[in-house]
């Protein structure tokens, strides 16, 4: 959905590109930078500092759209740069969740882990299961326009884009309020907050990965359908050519 803001965001961004292209660095450069940044946006996340890795996190993206808007200005774009680029992304992707997964909720310092806990921002389970649908709404798209032949298959009900802000709102959610405000919405309906314990949704953050899991899921529908669609029409008309 806001996929549709990016030719308005490549243009502003092109002083910018253009004032980095003067400096030598290439796109690649800045999108190796960016897997680095997300390592310590994870590191940040597993020592229990989520504002830090917060920021961090954010860093990652604005690099993201240094690097397209280097490859526009100084004319450097090429098939090989924007695969190197999605490539890399979904590796920032997998970095972020990891440390999400990892990072304590409750610290408590043990000898061997300065920052250890029992609990964790996000439980493993949705962890994965929200990644495994991100990289398969990658996947979905990569094969539909590589083996299907298709110029585009960018439909969804949510692109990175909204995947990005909905985990930002529960970082944030999680971080800044000085109680569990999802525990205190559901707790004056028992029946409610027994069934998200019991799915072990007990913080906001994890409720906005489990959207942005089951998001990415019905995406990964949506870009199948549509590639049948797509790819069985196409395939009709050159039988009727023949």
């Amino acid at each position: 959905m806001l996929g549709s803001l990016r030719e308005r965001y490549q243009r502003a961004m092109m002083p910018v590109g253009k004032a980095l292209a003067r400096t030598g660095i290439t796109p690649n450069m800045i999108t190796g930078l960016t897997v680095i940044i997300a390592l310590a946006s994870a590191w940040f996340f597993v020592m229990g500092d989520l504002i830090i890795g917060l920021l961090f996190m954010i860093l990652t993206v604005v690099m993201d759209m240094f690097d397209g808007a280097v490859a526009r200005a100084a004319d450097l774009a090429s098939k090989f740069g924007a695969t190197f680029d999605h490539t890399l992304d979904r590796y920032a992707e997998f970095l972020f969740m990891l440390g999400l997964m990892m990072g304590p909720i409750n610290t408590v310092t043990i000898p061997w882990w300065p920052n250890s806990a029992g609990d964790t921002f996000i439980p493993w389970f949705w962890g994965f299961f929200t990644l495994f649908g991100m990289i398969m709404a990658s996947f979905a798209r990569a094969k539909a326009e590589s083996v299907g032949g298709m110029e585009s298959c960018t439909v969804g009900i949510a692109e990175r884009q909204e995947k990005l802000i909905l985990t930002i709102a529960g970082i944030l959610l999680l971080a800044v309020p000085s109680t569990n405000i999802w525990i205190e919405l559901l707790t004056p309906v028992p029946v409610l907050l027994d069934i998200f314990v019991i799915l072990n949704i007990t913080n906001i953050l994890t409720l906005c990965i489990v959207i942005v899991g089951i998001l990415s899921h019905i995406t990964v529908a949506q870009r199948l359908f549509y590639a049948k669609k797509i790819i069985g029409a196409a395939e009709r008309s050159e039988a009727t050519n023949v």
